[in-house]
């Protein structure tokens, strides 16, 4: 591990300043610190905002909830009101790491999670994220857990998070603060894909905090929910996730948000499947039909061609059992 200076602000504009000078920002530290064990992040400022007051769930006035950034994962799962009106949160947050890194690692922190692949890890491997201009190992390594979604020729890893795949899916936005003020942005523009600059991975601006995630209203009754396959059952990523909210008014799909998770570079929306859904009335036929179409434009690679249907698969499962059919 390199050097490094250490600052504890006690307030945000505090913090700010800090940021501002090139500070990394850093609450429950489940990522950074390893990354920095592991010499891939070398900060040489880290801003602990772990005292800043960011820890609320609230329910805005038109029915929506804002979660502070500095909420713990398993703060966030465990309360009421996300429970009550978005399961698809509190599920995809319980199937998360372990239940020591839930206890740890904010939403904020969670959102900002760079990959898990082994190259980006592994200092001694090109890699376009770590290191730009340096190439990409995984292309024509084994890629067995990349995306098939979103690819280039620059890059092939997938987006680690779980509840980011929620809030794409929910159409969440983030807010930010920074030295010019505060701003918010959709969360479908927060995670960048990783294009030929595969290195900037979030569309933040010098400085900038990340004070809350808000995922805006949506029409009830809402059945929501996020499903999980991996290779096995305790403390692994994705091999690919569905999380699914339907609005069913009248026997009839009013609205679909649909979002998959293990495939993509981001969390990868899928606005094919959830067309295919609304004005139609739930059936084994329809789940069948809609999931067909959750690997549009896939890429695979020599190891994850299997990935495809998975995804069709995994869609389908989640359909049947957030529409009620199973």
């Amino acid at each position: 591990m390199y050097p490094f200076s250490y600052t504890k602000p006690s307030d945000t504009r505090e913090a700010l300043n800090a940021g501002r000078h090139g500070g990394r920002y850093i609450a429950g530290g489940t990522t950074l610190v390893d990354l920095m064990r592991e010499t891939v992040e070398r900060p040489e400022a880290l801003v602990d905002i772990s005292a800043l007051p960011l820890r609320e769930v609230t329910v805005t006035e038109r029915g929506g909830l804002r979660i502070g950034a500095l909420v713990r994962m398993a703060e966030a799962a465990a309360h009421p009101k996300v429970r009550t009106l978005y399961p698809v949160i509190s599920q995809a947050l319980e199937l998360s790491a372990s239940a020591q890194l839930r206890n740890m690692a904010t939403i904020g922190g969670n959102i900002m999670q760079r990959t898990r692949c082994t190259y980006f890890r592994d200092v001694t491997a090109a890699c376009n994220k770590r290191e730009p201009g340096s190439g990409c190992a995984a292309r024509n390594g084994f890629n067995r857990t990349h995306a098939i979604l979103g690819t280039t020729e620059s890059c092939v890893a997938t987006h680690p998070s779980d509840v980011a795949v929620a809030f794409a899916a929910l159409e969440a936005s983030v807010h930010l603060l920074g030295p010019d003020g505060e701003r918010s942005i959709p969360f479908a523009d927060f995670l960048l894909r990783p294009g030929s600059t595969p290195s900037r991975e979030q569309a933040l601006r010098p400085g900038e905090l990340i004070t809350a995630v808000e995922i805006p209203a949506h029409p009830r009754p809402l059945r929501s929910g996020y499903l999980k396959v991996r290779d096995r059952q305790s403390y692994e990523f994705a091999l690919t996730s569905a999380a699914v909210a339907l609005h069913i008014r009248g026997g009839v799909i009013r609205e679909a948000k649909i979002a998959a998770g293990g495939v993509g570079t981001v969390p990868w929306k899928l606005p094919a499947v959830e067309s295919h859904l609304i004005g139609e009335r739930p059936s084994e036929a329809l789940w069948t039909a809609a999931a067909e179409r959750a690997a549009d434009g896939a890429r695979p690679l020599e190891h994850n061609g299997f990935k495809a249907e998975l995804l069709k698969r995994t869609v389908e499962r989640q359909l049947r059992i957030v529409g009620g059919t199973q």
